[in-house]
């Protein structure tokens, strides 16, 4: 019988630490295969971000994701194979997370330490509506007590992608925490998958545009350059920096797939970006039969009408804003903290009501998005 991650003793605050920086007890937490890009600089000085937790063993699926082995025929579409390669990014992973500064722009510039996390996440289907299809990932995690117990599974909602076939309309990130509609012409859009990725609270972290690519052997999407805010690993340690900008290519392979990120850092002050570093950002998601992450059903299936809520009051929004700005905390608390608490309730308590929980889901996130005023002379308040 697995055991609800808000029914420890853990506050959601460290859970989110936990699970950002777990480590494989196989994998070193040393430089050895990180600093590819730096080979000259003292070992100690270039030491991994991230935690010493240890996970349990995982043992490697040698099977492909049957969606894999569709695109493999000749008489699909290209629109059918794209479904495919999408469709193949669900099921139980092991996930490797690895970043580090390549090039630096900044007189004695020093580079960052590299960043390495691990956990093992299921990755379900949550809509498949053919121009339409959305993933939501899971995080299911087994901790290596003393003694090598097994503590566990700690199970939280983690981010959400969806896929849009030429998507005529998305956000883009301005900075400073704000979204600006844009219709898109239809030379961008056609033939394109637009990716939308959302926080753990289901607010927007990026839209971006790319296609698809298909091979004997594998499956590409490269996306156009695009802004996007600070991940978590960044804005909890980095106050030197407020925006990225980058590519994105994601990869289907007949052991899972692969997510590579070029991404510039950015100091933006009012019209003027300076340029601090090059990252290079390398996550890979591999199958695995074991352990059996089976526990994300059980949870979802208790959670899932609250999340579908929260999904549609950001719908809400984004269809009847053009532009708006998410605040970070509202009286001192941060949005994913009120949702995880309302999920919280739920799962204590097995009690259900729509309507009641629409209008608070509603209202708790009208805290925090504020709209965008435009002044006659083009400046924008917040």
């Amino acid at each position: 019988m697995f055991c609800p991650i808000f029914a420890r003793l853990i506050t959601i605050s460290s859970i989110l630490c936990l699970l950002s920086s777990c480590i494989s007890k196989h994998r070193p937490i040393n430089s050895s295969t990180q600093t590819f890009a730096w080979p000259f600089i003292e070992d100690a000085e270039m030491q991994v971000r991230g935690g010493i937790t240890k996970g349990t063993e995982v043992v490697l699926d040698p099977e492909s994701s049957p969606h894999l082995l569709l695109l493999q025929q000749k008489e699909l579409s290209s629109f059918e194979k794209d479904r495919n390669a999408i469709l193949a990014m669900t099921g139980d992973f092991r996930t490797s997370f690895q970043f580090i500064e390549t090039d630096g722009f900044t007189e004695n510039y020093t580079p960052a330490r590299p960043y390495f996390s691990w956990t093992t996440e299921h990755v379900k289907l949550l809509e498949d509506s053919g121009n339409f299809i959305s993933l939501q990932h899971i995080l299911v995690m087994f901790m290596k007590g003393e003694g090598d117990t097994v503590e566990g599974p700690f199970i939280m909602k983690h981010w959400r992608q969806d896929w849009t076939f030429e998507k005529d309309t998305i956000f883009e990130y301005i900075g400073n925490s704000s979204w600006l509609k844009r219709h898109l012409l239809e030379n961008e859009l056609k033939g394109k998958w637009t990716q939308s990725v959302y926080q753990v609270d289901d607010s927007i972290r990026y839209n971006v545009i790319g296609s698809w690519t298909h091979k004997n052997q594998y499956s590409t999407w490269i996306s156009k350059k695009f802004l996007r805010p600070l991940p978590r690993r960044e804005f909890s340690v980095r106050e030197d920096y407020n925006l990225l900008e980058g590519v994105h290519q994601i990869t289907l392979n007949s052991k899972g797939w692969t997510h590579e990120q070029q991404n510039l850092k950015i100091k933006r002050e009012g019209n003027t970006d300076k340029y601090l570093a090059k990252e290079i950002g390398f996550n890979r998601y591999e199958r695995i039969s074991s352990p059996s992450l089976a526990a994300a059903d059980d949870h979802w299936s208790t959670v899932s009408t609250y999340w579908r809520l929260v999904r549609k009051a950001w719908d809400d929004i984004f269809s009847s804003r053009d532009s708006f700005r998410i605040k970070e905390k509202t009286d001192g608390t941060k949005l994913w903290q009120i949702h995880f608490k309302n999920a919280q309730e739920i799962e204590k308590f097995g009690e259900f009501q729509s309507k009641d929980w629409a209008n608070k889901i509603r209202l708790s996130i009208d805290q925090f998005v504020e709209d965008r005023i435009q002044l006659n002379d083009g400046r924008a308040l917040y």
